[in-house]
């Protein structure tokens, strides 16, 4: 039986192309609420540039609550920095056609940014580090102890000085 198979047959099904899975979520019960979360993080990031330098990977857009813009911050000392950069923030608001008048900051324990499954970091080490580490690491290997009347390794093992 040539089409008893379990796969599906290849090609752009409902399931593989992302665009018809977006639309059908848009389209559902869910779709005001992912609209809403898709137009709020284009404001966070027409917003970001307006943000004191450093401030924009500790603080993120929530809500826009009324004529209050909702931002969060991961500790207390950027919560200070957005709340005295919340006029120049109003304005770039208003520059893009919102009508807020203060802004709402609250600080949460949660990191803004999830960490990376994997563990890795976001930047990648240089080569100069690459080399530093591969050379400390040689240091610790331990070393073949020469065999005096042979001049051979002996079996045995030395510590690396």
């Amino acid at each position: 039986m040539p089409d008893s198979r379990s796969t599906p047959p290849r090609g752009n099904t409902p399931t593989q192309d992302p665009r018809a899975a977006l639309d059908a979520l848009l389209a559902g019960s869910a779709g005001g609420t992912l609209r809403r979360a898709l137009w709020l993080d284009a404001v966070d990031q027409m917003l970001r540039p307006h943000l004191p330098p450093g401030l924009p990977a500790h603080a993120r857009l929530a809500n826009i609550r009324g004529d209050k813009l909702v931002f969060v911050v991961d500790s207390p000392v950027w919560h200070a920095k957005l709340r005295l950069a919340a006029p120049a923030l109003v304005d770039a608001a208003h520059s893009i056609g919102l009508e807020v008048t203060s802004v709402i900051v609250k600080t949460t324990p949660d990191p803004l940014r999830p960490a990376l499954p994997d563990g890795s970091s976001h930047t990648p080490m240089s080569a100069t580090a690459r080399a530093e580490l591969a050379a400390a690491l040689a240091l610790l290997r331990p070393r073949p102890v020469e065999d005096e009347s042979t001049g051979r390794p002996s079996g045995r093992k030395k510590r690396g000085t």
